[in-house]
């Protein structure tokens, strides 16, 4: 058995593109806009793993597009994605220029949360050991759920 990938449904497939590559910086890998379902599906891979995804041999997020208005509730009893990142305060701080909401703030150096447009939760994991507690993140309260 291999994993493949993880399908999250999204409302705004533009804004949830704008997220997840402009913002989380994943890369798109393939797309398939399917005329007569009213479907697109874009697969996206992060960083690390592109050339990998590119084989087939890392798992990927898959954004399904239904293309006529449903609506979409819930996000948080999907669980979440989550990655490693290399520094996670400024992994956070990019985020939070560009106006992400950091949900659940890294004061520990470790772990930090964010949601998406369609409100699913994203976890960003420090590689390796947690980096040292930083001021402004270590007091930092969250906000909202995550």
């Amino acid at each position: 058995m291999k994993y493949l990938h993880t399908m999250v449904r999204v409302a705004d497939l533009d804004a949830s593109l704008d997220f997840y590559c402009n913002k989380l910086g994943l890369v798109q890998i393939n797309r398939y806009d399917i005329e007569a379902g009213r479907f697109s599906l874009v697969f996206l891979a992060a960083a690390d793993d592109e050339a990998a995804a590119r084989k087939g041999e890392a798992g990927m997020v898959e954004l399904t597009h239904n293309w006529d208005a449903e609506e979409l509730d819930g996000g948080r009893n999907f669980g979440h994605l989550a990655y490693a990142v290399d520094d996670i305060y400024a992994t956070c701080q990019k985020l939070k220029d560009a106006g992400v909401t950091i949900n659940r703030p890294p004061r520990d150096g470790r772990m930090a949360f964010v949601r998406s447009p369609d409100n699913i939760s994203i976890e960003l994991l420090q590689k390796g050991e947690a980096l040292p507690s930083q001021e402004p993140w270590a007091s930092m309260e969250n906000i909202g759920e995550w």
